[in-house]
């Protein structure tokens, strides 16, 4: 369950920089208030945390099978 979370905010995390990437538009910063907006650093931080056990997908044991 915490994985498939994970996910699914790195793939927001995703979006939103794309945003940023295309059009110079940041989402988060937009909802919550600004880059540097409480709020907006939490959310930011709770993507990146997400993103680091991401990093563990790679390694598990369904990811090593699927390869196979």
């Amino acid at each position: 369950m915490v994985s498939r979370i994970s996910l699914i905010l790195v793939i927001i995390g995703a979006l939103n920089w794309l945003m940023i990437g295309i059009f110079g538009y940041d989402i988060v910063g937009a909802i919550f208030g600004g880059q540097m907006a409480v709020v907006s650093r939490i959310v930011f931080t709770i993507v990146g945390l997400a993103g680091l056990w991401c990093i563990t997908l790679l390694f598990s044991r369904n990811m090593a099978s699927a390869n196979s």
